[in-house]
């Protein structure tokens, strides 16, 4: 699976946050679908419309993000 990376670094990890502030990482297909990392926990209660980067202070929208090519 392809993931979609990071505008201003490159990697591929972010996460999202939900009210209280709790984080959970997730990454970015290439079809812009938000999948998470841990596969045993869930997505519910989290704001998916803001993403932030695992590698650098970059946040924003995932339509933001660029595909990976080599």
């Amino acid at each position: 699976m392809r993931f979609m990376v990071c505008p201003q670094c490159g990697i591929a990890n972010f996460y999202v946050k939900n009210k209280k502030g709790e984080r959970i990482n997730v990454k970015v297909t290439w079809d812009i679908e938000i999948v998470l990392v841990d596969k045993s926990k869930s997505l519910a209660g989290f704001n998916l419309d803001e993403l932030f980067c695992l590698g650098c202070s970059w946040h924003g929208k995932k339509s933001e993000l660029r595909k990976y090519c080599i």
